[in-house]
């Protein structure tokens, strides 16, 4: 085996509390060779301003079939924008960006007004609830399902094969998701050429860029696989972990049900203190690259550590402690550069609305006492717990 600083596998209370040891591997410089479960040896970002850098670098790359001995194909899954560079990466975006501009966004307010107070007229009745079932998972699924026209009957089975993409239990049940995945939306995609609606898939069928093509199959499947997964995973945390970090600080709870004007600066304080993406998706060095006193060599791959850049004292001072009062504007939560999260402003919106809504027909929410620790989400990449059990 090679080398490395930190050896993350089986670490005791890792899943738990990756941040301990985020900041020790942050004290003694901004990027360090780790092993997980995944690769043997990988650098880890854990630096705010290494961070940053890092994610705007164009010799950091993500489109994989770049590297050697690689030869394209793949799962169509794979075809997305989010593991592709410029000029392509380009293309894509610019094709669904016009669906996400914040005029666009603003126009959902209503509806996600509507769906989140039908799913708390659900649970209110009944004095306790798992949170994350009654709410923090269904308001983001039903919203980018209608947007992007997934019908109803599929989103159970969406739910888990998304876990088990973005937190699988192994590799096999992660192969197993990403086939029934593809299966499942080249079906969909087929059933919307024939016969097209209003939505943002029907729409993506259609589109073209400038004087290109349309599409391909597998650039139509990748798209719709991002935009479903990403479009709900991000916001099913934002909202449970911002829960969590509001219960065990009733003192901040307390400041922001008494002064709702401090609503989106908590919102974005609980982004930066427990984003819920805590690695960003791997990247690879084109070139050799210096980075401190370490160099990376050409083709070593890299992970961003969003949560430890969140929590450096560098950027942000006492960054261990929850303040909603905090400027935690500028955190790395979505990202930043060509990759910046392009749901951004719908997460926000969707988790301003659940959060305050909640706590203004829920004025007695606590944890429930009789839950039991938290069960974290394996994995590096998404940051949340399984369940939210609370009572009112």
């Amino acid at each position: 085996m090679s080398d490395v600083d930190a050896d993350l596998r089986g670490a005791a209370g890792f899943t738990a509390n990756p941040h301990p040891y985020y900041a020790a591997l942050r004290a003694a410089g901004p990027v360090h060779t780790v092993r997980t479960d995944e690769f043997d040896r990988i650098w880890l970002v854990v630096g705010y301003d290494a961070g940053r850098a890092v994610l705007a670098d164009p010799r950091f790359g993500k489109d994989w079939r770049e590297l050697p001995g690689q030869s394209g194909g793949g799962d169509p899954i794979n075809a997305n924008m989010l593991e592709m560079d410029a000029p392509d990466h380009t293309r894509l975006r610019k094709l669904v960006a016009r669906e996400f501009t914040p005029r666009r966004i603003e126009a959902l307010r209503p509806r996600v007004q509507q769906i989140t107070d039908g799913l708390l007229d659900t649970m209110l009745p009944a004095g306790r609830a798992d949170l994350l079932d009654a709410l923090a998972f269904p308001l983001p699924l039903t919203v980018i399902c209608e947007l992007i026209g997934v019908p109803d009957m599929d989103r159970a089975a969406f739910r888990v094969m998304s876990n088990a993409v973005v937190s699988p239990a192994g590799a096999r049940e992660e192969g197993d998701a990403v086939r029934a995945m593809g299966t499942y939306l080249t079906e969909l995609i087929e059933d919307k050429r024939c016969s097209p609606g209003d939505d943002l898939l029907s729409a993506l069928i259609a589109a073209r860029y400038e004087d290109a093509d349309t599409l391909s199959r597998d650039e139509l499947v990748g798209m719709a696989f991002l935009l479903l997964v990403a479009g709900h995973e991000t916001t099913v945390n934002l909202i449970s972990n911002g829960v969590r970090a509001l219960l065990a600080h009733p003192g901040q709870l307390a400041d922001l049900r008494a002064d709702f004007g401090l609503l989106d600066g908590a919102v974005e304080e609980m982004l930066r203190y427990e984003g819920p993406v805590e690695n960003a998706t791997f990247r690879f060095a084109r070139e050799s690259v210096r980075i401190g006193s370490r160099t990376i060599a050409a083709g070593d791959p890299v992970l961003v550590c969003l949560a430890g850049a969140d929590r450096d004292p560098a950027r942000y001072p006492g960054p261990d402690r929850f303040d909603i009062r905090r400027e935690a504007q500028g955190h790395l939560a979505f990202g930043h550069g060509i990759h910046f999260c392009l749901g951004a402003p719908l997460a926000r919106m969707e988790g301003r609305i659940a959060i305050r809504t909640l706590l203004e027909r829920c004025p007695g929410l606590v944890s429930d006492p009789d839950a039991g620790a938290p069960d974290w989400l394996p994995g590096m990449l998404i940051r949340g717990v399984r369940s939210l059990p609370v009572r009112w």
